[in-house]
């Protein structure tokens, strides 16, 4: 056995009281918050002395005894930067770090992206993709359908005829794709069919008080043209507005009484009526039968 002694390990250092660790923590917190003690006192000599004695005085002034070790402590730890919090280098780990930090709000904004795009998708859809799906399914059966309604209640050729023009219009507009075109015929039937649909009686105006016929001169002043003054009457005896194309202007109207031009024979006939007693007898001038699209004149 030699006869060297092993060393003895230097004993752990006893472990700092909590107390301490925040004194030395206030210690270093003072002097980083006060910058021109800081700038001046390191940059002299003898800069550690001179700093812990005025931490020293700082500390008495405010009624606090610290320990040299403690101040030796706070000097120490601020060298090392110790309390000084230093951000992690960038990286993969901090990336998924942060991220889980702010895992609500980036949850809630993919939520609010993800509603935005469902409600401009759906705002898209019913403004724009649903009226075309409606008009490649409703269109062609509306038209169909016109023209059926048409035939039903048609009872001349003519209106047959019409009618089936109009819907050959149409199937040629929807194999190019034209709605536009398609909806026009489809309006064409239905104004053809409401017209079909008219029943009335050409009745001339024959109160008192009111005039039945008018004599308007054109021209150079020799031509004479005699109107009886007329409304169409439904079967309960109301006036109908009709729309009525003047002669003279080739402008349409929407009235309830016109005049219908006719010869100087059947004018004066109708004014030797009223003039016998003051009542027209024979005041039918025409009738429009249901399912026709004519008037059938009796003068």
């Amino acid at each position: 056995m030699s006869g060297a002694v092993a060393a003895a390990a230097p004993p752990a250092p006893p472990p700092q009281k909590l107390d301490e660790l925040m004194l030395a923590m206030d210690v270093v917190d003072t002097i980083r918050h006060r910058d021109l003690l800081v700038e001046r006192e390191l940059a002299q000599g003898t800069r550690d002395d001179e700093l812990r004695n005025r931490l020293r005085e700082i500390y008495t002034g405010q009624g606090i005894e610290v320990p040299d070790r403690v101040i030796d402590e706070g000097i120490k730890a601020l060298k090392d930067s110790r309390f000084v919090y230093v951000p992690p280098k960038p990286g993969l780990r901090v990336s998924l770090a942060t991220l889980w930090v702010h895992r609500a709000r980036i949850v809630w904004t993919i939520f609010a992206i993800v509603l935005s795009i469902g409600v401009l998708r759906g705002g898209y859809y019913m403004l724009v993709e649903r009226p075309q799906i409606v008009a490649l399914e409703e269109v062609p059966l509306s038209l169909d359908a016109s023209y059926a309604a048409v035939v039903r209640d048609a009872k001349v050729d003519e209106a047959k005829t019409k009618a089936a023009l109009a819907l050959a219009d149409g199937k040629a507009a929807l194999a190019r794709g034209d709605y536009d075109g398609v909806r026009q015929d489809i309006a064409t039937l239905s104004a053809l069919d409401a017209k079909l649909n008219e029943s009335y009686d050409l009745t001339i105006v024959s109160a008192e008080d009111a005039d039945s016929g008018v004599i308007r001169t054109t021209g150079d002043g020799n031509v004479q043209n005699y109107y009886l003054l007329i409304r169409a009457l439904d079967a309960q005896g109301r006036a109908q507005r009709m729309d009525i194309v003047d002669q003279e202007t080739s402008r349409s109207h929407r009235v309830k009484t016109w005049g219908i031009r006719v010869s100087e024979n059947v004018f004066d006939a109708v004014k030797r009526d009223k003039m016998d007693d003051g009542i027209i007898e024979n005041r039918t001038l025409g009738q429009k039968a249901r399912g026709e699209l004519q008037v059938r004149y009796l003068m």
